[in-house]
């Protein structure tokens, strides 16, 4: 449910209404725009009597949110989220609400040198986030599964010299400990409804990249996303990454739809991974074009200095140098992205 409040609310009247709110056990949300502030109720609404607060002089509307993301939901939160990921000098690297941003860097750390070179190479190409594998899900089991606890000190490294903040997957809860200098904890497809992990991600202070499911609905991925908001995190990025169709010709399908329609039901942030969604190197530039005409906040790139010799997924990695083909080509595109019906 969502109180929405008269322009410049007496303070008395709001703080009542506010002590009452909460005897009924809601947890209440304040959105603050220019002229209108929204208060999102979370928690059992039955109890809660529309007309008597509808009755009040400082309340312009009530809305019941028939959805079951309450914290996910736009309606609850209209204006863009902003997730801002700090930077060693004070500063931060923003994504959502207007601020494009593209993390990129090798499906899996192989060595120090191949991470902290692309690490380097990609920011000057213009990434604003270095990502690497260290734990890494593997349909197969006898496929390369990650340098794990060595393959974060590896990407700290990275992090060090290159001044990008970091961007790697968790597998496991227990896996947590390793993570505590890691910038930005991705979420990937196979764990999206792994909900004790996503419960446990949402009491921690660091923003959570979360991958679409390769079978989930936009529905389902947005539950994901209240799992961890849930808990008091509400540092979410969303991704989508491609999901399983009856096409064999790519890797998975890139559902481009689903950036405007994420947009539409949601404020968190919204990037594309053009890479898992294809499995081929050569349709990560037309489609990064395509997601950002479509509105995306970001892109997720893989990018290996030798993909021929890749110990994961090289086929889909592009070279530092198509890389920064792509930073320029998508920099043109962005002007015209649409913005929700403002292109």
């Amino acid at each position: 449910m969502i109180i929405i409040l008269k322009e410049n609310p007496d303070k008395k009247q709001l703080e009542n209404l506010t002590d009452w709110l909460k005897t009924m056990g809601l947890d209440i949300h304040y959105s603050q725009g220019t002229s209108t502030t929204i208060m999102g109720l979370i928690g059992d609404t039955s109890v809660v009597d529309t007309d008597l607060i509808n009755a009040l002089d400082i309340v312009e509307n009530v809305k019941r949110i028939t959805e079951p993301y309450k914290n996910a939901n736009r309606k609850f939160h209209p204006f863009d989220t902003v997730v801002e990921v700090p930077l060693p000098d004070g500063g931060s690297v923003k994504i959502g609400g207007g601020n494009f941003q593209i993390i990129a860097g090798p499906c899996s750390v192989e060595s120090e040198d191949q991470v902290c070179t692309i690490a380097m190479e990609v920011k000057e190409a213009g990434a604003g986030l270095c990502r690497g594998g260290a734990f890494k899900p593997r349909t197969s089991p006898y496929a390369f599964q990650g340098m794990r606890e060595q393959g974060i000190n590896l990407l700290l490294e990275a992090k060090k010299r290159s001044g990008l903040p970091v961007v790697t997957e968790v597998m496991d809860i227990s896996h947590l400990p390793f993570f505590e200098n890691v910038d930005v904890i991705q979420v990937g497809a196979r764990n999206m409804q792994n909900f004790e992990l996503l419960k446990e991600l949402g009491h921690i202070g660091k923003p959570v990249l979360l991958k679409r499911g390769l079978s989930s609905t936009l529905r389902e991925l947005l539950m994901s996303a209240e799992y961890v908001m849930a808990g008091g995190n509400r540092n979410v990025i969303l991704c989508e990454r491609g999901i399983r169709t009856f096409e064999t010709a790519t890797r998975n399908t890139l559902d481009l739809s689903a950036i405007p329609l994420l947009k539409e039901k949601t404020h968190l942030p919204v990037i594309v991974d053009p890479s898992h969604a294809t499995g081929s190197a050569a349709l990560v530039l037309p489609m990064s074009m395509a997601a950002t005409a479509a509105g995306a906040d970001g892109l997720m790139i893989e990018v290996h200095n030798d993909p021929e010799h890749a110990l994961c997924d090289g086929a889909q990695s592009i070279t530092p140098a198509t890389f920064r083909d792509l930073v320029k080509s998508v920099k043109s595109i962005q002007p015209l992205a649409y913005k929700g019906g403002k292109p």
